[in-house]
């Protein structure tokens, strides 16, 4: 659930212990046997958390039902609705009994559990091992029996039970407490244990339920989901048929790229994870469908041998992991942590194939397929994933030889020249024919070959090279363009004409000029040009002990008197929370020390904030706005200004720059007579970057 760390931890141990809840074993034999019985592979459905928290409904979970039917889905798989935190009452019933919320569930769990039935999916729930929810609803410690035996009573088919508020008591004890009183309640219930990773739980996870959170709680960045990848990788011994490793539910469709999204998804794949879709399907893009609905990645999650995928190699931010499949067949995925696209190679031996005349490759993204004389490589996308399904093979011939495309691109400035070369490999059996090189530029670019592109004949294991001159434009459409270079091939050989491409993102950055200075604490890139200045950056957060952000600003410029404006002209919404806006500080590149400190700032899906810091010691702690709001609704363009009354500070915000509402007002201690003052972003999303637009900074 989401809370900090330090926040579920106190809640976990908070007030003195209930009477201590038997320790009773459930034998890991029949919890096995159940397992294998319930999910011989790993559960696939949907969960409202991510998306919804506490906004959780009959209508939500019913429509969502509708939605897993109309777009696929339950045909691809997915089989659980599951509802989590914030479905009950506030207090039992003078029975002790769980009440669902009359209000959101106005047919209580059993109708919804009816109608879910009826559209051939089942129904989750949730609970905690504590005397509370970590929402604060009461809790399932010292109430298992009673709450097993209603659960059960509902119709309901998996519970995912929490670890908020459990006094101190033993992981295992209070575990295998609610194992117990699933197994007596006597209906087939899914059992996930939800207790954060903590006691090494997939060493016992097994003998208690059928899968087991291994991490803390994911989040849509790409930073956490890469966090959690490494941590979940290591576990494969554990899992297998009726067990599974649970690295938490998917944030596919909830702000990552859709590069990182694939990639997400494949991971979880090629590690045999439960598929739990967090994201509104009801208003699921088609590309978001699209990855929950591709049933040939599917297809590994799901297959019936029950091995998770291992690392081969993982270095240098380039992974390699393979997964066994019961037709004797691998899937392979090749997974690039870093924001640049590479080249990531592997061989049939490395992933534990046998020895063979050659190999099939299928993409399990792109639907193709190739052959291989047994090198597995490909330019995989910055932050991106390439799935294969590997099958050994000894009549190679009767598809395209898997060809490999580099495009290397050095540092490129507006108006610069570099040489840029397109790398071919052959990695088929048989030979490539009649190979020519090319690079494709943008409109405004020039490039010229610096060597011969026609290659001619590349035999099998071949390699062949040319090389571009390339020139990009002096003058860029935007302070940050972007821009796509790529390198060509067609060739000739078993199974027809062939061409491959590799595509590499260029940006290009027209440099900020004096008296602007910039300054990052996680990474950026900056643009300013005639008046207008773009910042792209990433950052976790912008409050409390988080203080991650990327700036235009002007030193000593914010003075008493002094008026700041400036136009927000457009904002990445990398999160609803990501802010871009103006910053002041006594020293703009000292961030979590330096005092004065106020941002005003406009965020995606919040609206407009005044925030600050109100102790002095150098971190944001104060909203203009309650906790975890804003005020009003984000729109683009939108004006602020704010305004310097010696240390006390008034935030304003328009929607046509004459007409103007206050945001809020704040005094501040430590204030220094000059302060910098700058355009400012945080994506509000680790290791993803979003791009900010500004003009019209003035400051007075």
């Amino acid at each position: 659930m989401r809370k900090t760390w330090a926040a579920l931890l106190a809640a976990s141990l908070a007030a003195a212990p209930l009477a201590a809840v038997p320790l009773t074993s459930t034998p890991a034999a029949a919890a096995d046997s159940a397992g294998a019985v319930l999910v011989p592979t790993p559960p696939m459905g949907w969960n409202d958390w991510n998306a919804f928290g506490c906004d959780v409904d009959e209508q939500l979970v019913e429509q969502t039902a509708d939605k897993l039917v109309s777009a696929g889905l339950r045909a691809a798989g997915y089989q659980y609705v599951n509802i989590d935190d914030c479905w009950m009452g506030k207090a039992r019933d003078a029975a002790g009994r769980l009440v669902p919320d009359p209000v959101k569930f106005p047919h209580g769990i059993t109708g919804v559990a009816a109608y879910v039935h009826a559209k051939g999916l089942k129904l989750g729930i949730y609970e905690s091992a504590g005397t509370l929810t970590c929402a604060g609803f009461p809790g399932s410690l010292g109430h298992e029996q009673q709450d097993a035996d209603s659960f059960a009573s509902w119709g309901v088919d998996y519970l995912k039970y929490d670890n908020c508020y459990n006094q101190g008591i033993p992981s295992q004890q209070r575990y295998r407490a609610m194992a117990d009183a699933l197994t007596k309640a006597g209906r087939p219930i899914v059992y996930s244990l939800c207790n954060w990773g903590l006691d090494s739980v997939w060493t016992w996870g097994g003998s208690v339920g059928q899968l087991w959170r291994t991490t803390g709680d994911i989040d849509a960045s790409f930073g956490r989901m890469l966090d959690i990848f490494h941590a979940n990788a290591k576990l494969a011994d554990a899992a297998g048929p009726g067990g599974w490793n649970d690295p938490d539910m998917l944030e596919v469709g909830n702000g990552m790229t859709a590069t990182e999204d694939r990639a997400h998804f494949s991971l979880w794949a090629e590690m045999a994870a439960p598929l739990i879709a967090g994201t509104d399907l009801r208003k699921a893009s088609a590309d978001t469908l699209a990855i929950y609905g591709n049933t040939e990645v599917i297809a590994v999650d799901q297959d019936r041998l029950g091995k998770q995928g291992r690392p081969v190699s993982m270095a240098a931010g380039l992974d390699v992991l393979a997964k066994p499949l019961a037709d004797g067949s691998v899937a392979v995925t090749l997974f690039n942590e870093n924001p640049q696209p590479t080249v990531i190679s592997t061989t049939a031996a490395a992933v534990g194939l046998p020895q063979a005349k050659g190999y099939l490759l299928r993409d399990l993204w792109e639907h193709t397929d190739g052959e291989t004389a047994g090198a597995i490589s490909s330019t995989v996308p910055g932050h991106g994933a390439v799935m294969y399904r590997v099958t050994p093979t000894d009549h190679p011939g009767g598809h395209h030889p898997d060809l490999v495309l580099d495009t290397k691109v050095p540092d490129l400035t507006p108006g610069g020249s570099a040489t840029v070369t397109t790398a071919f490999a052959n990695n088929g059996a048989q030979s490539a024919n009649d190979v020519v090189l090319g690079l494709d530029v943008p409109a405004g670019w020039t490039a010229a070959p610096l060597s011969e592109t026609r290659v001619g004949h590349v035999p099998a294991g071949g390699h062949a090279e040319a090389a571009f001159r390339v020139t990009a434009p002096a003058k860029l459409p935007t302070p940050i363009t972007r821009a796509t270079l790529t390198g060509t091939a067609t060739a000739h050989g078993p199974g027809g004409p062939q061409s491959v491409t590799a595509p590499t993102p260029v940006v290009l950055a027209a440099p900020v000029q004096a008296p602007y200075r910039t300054f990052t604490d996680t990474t950026a890139v900056f643009g300013s040009q005639d008046g207008t200045f773009s910042i792209d950056g990433a950052g976790a957060d912008l409050y409390y002990d988080v203080d991650q952000y990327s700036t235009v600003y002007r030193p000593g410029a914010e003075h008493d008197g002094s008026t700041t404006v400036v136009k927000l002209t457009a904002q990445a919404p990398t999160s609803d929370w990501a802010k871009a806006g103006i910053m002041v500080r006594n020293n703009i590149t000292e961030p979590g020390r330096s005092t004065g400190y106020l941002i005003l700032a406009e965020a995606p899906g919040k609206g407009y904030v005044l925030q600050w810091d109100s102790d002095g010691d150098g971190k944001l702690d104060s909203n203009s706005a309650p906790a975890n709001q804003g005020s009003g609704s984000a729109s683009y363009p939108s004006w602020l200004k704010l305004v310097r009354d010696g240390s006390t500070y008034t935030g304003y915000c328009s929607t046509d720059g004459t007409t103007w509402t206050k945001v809020g007002q704040a005094t501040l201690p430590g204030v220094a007579a000059l302060q910098d003052v700058g355009l400012f972003t945080t994506s509000h999303s680790a290791g993803t970057s979003g791009e900010a637009d500004f003009t019209g900074f003035t400051q007075s």
